[in-house]
């Protein structure tokens, strides 16, 4: 059976390597890899595209130019921080900007809930598909310690948020469907790099050590696991 495959932010460095993996595999037929600029330089099975995450006239451009059914999706983007804009997490409230949380919320959640608008239907009903996310170890409330971060972490726990209910509706009409949020550790990508210094020796992974963990962690995941929240090494993360 020929299966078909999505990553939405394959320009970014954990998005890139998940592409490779998938293509290594040589387990699906068709590879559809988006980024705000068409990623380049994968195998002939990879179908490149342009894809604004926060555009929802282009998400659905993008995913009608994919035949269904697609057996695998994951959303792959996220927004830390952007210089250019004045974007970076904040050490306290008093640092809290409108426009800034306007637009680390739009990445990081609006985006992922309208991509999923137009792919969850992609997805087939009759056998297993999944639907991932990367979302972060910080936007779980009950792992919260430190505090600080807010929009990253309030875009990231409503993220997680909308996985649980996307995973209630779809045992409705996909009942081998499975979706989740996937932390893919402390990786060496641009959106870690300024906060790398003060990562333990040993724990900052490279994106295809984590590609390639989530990959696995995706194989093992089951339909009574949907709308849950994984590490990379697979362990469960309170919400």
């Amino acid at each position: 059976m020929s299966k078909a495959a999505a990553i939405f932010g394959a320009s970014g460095g954990i998005g890139r390597a998940l592409v490779e993996r998938l293509s290594a595999s040589g387990a699906y037929s068709a590879i559809h890899a988006g980024g705000r600029v068409a990623p380049a330089g994968f195998g002939p099975e990879v179908c490149p595209f342009a894809c604004d995450i926060t555009d929802e006239a282009g998400i659905a451009a993008a995913v009608a130019g994919m035949a269904p059914p697609l057996d695998l999706v994951i959303v792959a983007s996220g927004l830390l921080h952007d210089s250019a804009s004045g974007i970076a997490p904040e050490k306290s409230f008093r640092a809290l900007d409108a426009a800034a949380m306007a637009r680390v919320l739009a990445v990081n959640t609006i985006g992922p809930a309208l991509l999923a608008k137009h792919v969850l239907p992609c997805l087939p009903r009759d056998r297993r598909a999944v639907f991932a996310v990367l979302s972060a170890r910080v936007g779980s409330i009950g792992d919260n310690r430190l505090g600080g971060w807010h929009a990253y972490r309030a875009s990231k726990a409503a993220l997680n948020m909308l996985v649980a209910n996307f995973a209630i509706e779809m045992r409705r009409s996909h009942p081998q469907a499975i979706i989740a949020a996937l932390h893919p550790g402390t990786v060496a990508t641009d959106l870690s790099a300024p906060f790398q210094r003060g990562v333990a020796e040993g724990k900052l992974l490279t994106p295809q050590t984590s590609a390639g963990r989530l990959l696995d962690v995706i194989e093992r995941l089951t339909p009574a696991e949907s709308g849950g929240f994984f590490a990379w090494d697979g362990a469960r993360i309170a919400w």
